[in-house]
């Protein structure tokens, strides 16, 4: 097994060795060149994005800047939009579910070191997988470690650090992250907290990501 495959398999590696270290440079002139296009490029935006992404839905939308390390690890399904400043370390394997947001400034990590320093000097580092449920709002400055599974329409708060899965339909929150309460159907009537919609259009259909571009 050579260290692209340890890599892939959550198993120790190098990541200098067995053509990583130009895997990622050819994916660092690609990131650079989407983060210069202008916004009146968007044609080439959507067709460079998804050159560097491994796998995504018909409507894809990343604000720039925008960086990982191999984007080839990276799946995300139909109407995926993610704001300023994403960060994704995709030495494992990050799944994104469909109709995910994402707010600026978060970092998704699957990348780690050990923790004993003679360990850690050994050049020795890991990805573990991480995987993002559908319908899923992630707020700002949130950062997700590796091997963390979000379930499905979960709401993460501004500011989490997110340690341990979060399970289905939940509202969570903190450093670490923890579940303060689950969404129910009450909660469709409002916007913000105790607002109610004054629009009656609030649940119909999936808004198109293509649209925001």
């Amino acid at each position: 097994m050579n260290q692209k495959e340890r890599m892939l398999n959550g198993l120790p590696y190098k990541a200098w060795m067995d053509g990583l270290t130009e895997e990622r440079r050819e994916n660092k002139k690609k990131i650079y060149r989407y983060n210069q296009l202008s916004p009146e490029e968007g044609e080439e935006q959507d067709k460079l994005i998804r050159s560097i992404v491994g796998k995504c839905g018909e409507s894809i939308f990343i604000e720039q800047p925008f960086h990982c390390d191999y984007g080839a690890n990276i799946e995300v399904g139909n109407n995926f939009f993610a704001n300023y400043n994403l960060v994704i370390l995709d030495v494992g394997k990050v799944i994104i579910g469909e109709n995910v947001q994402i707010a600026p400034n978060v970092s998704i990590y699957t990348a780690g070191h050990p923790v004993h320093p003679d360990s850690r000097n050994s050049g020795y580092e890991y990805g573990i997988s991480i995987t993002i449920g559908d319908n899923v709002w992630i707020g700002g400055s949130t950062v997700i470690n590796p091997g963390v599974h979000i379930g499905n329409n979960v709401v993460i708060g501004s500011g989490s650090v997110v340690t341990k899965d979060i399970p289905d339909n939940a509202i969570a929150v903190g450093n670490p992250c923890r579940v303060i309460r689950y969404i129910t159907e009450e909660d469709r009537k409002y916007y913000y907290k105790n607002r109610e919609f004054d629009v009656d259009d609030y649940c119909d259909g999936v808004m198109d990501m293509n649209d925001l571009k």
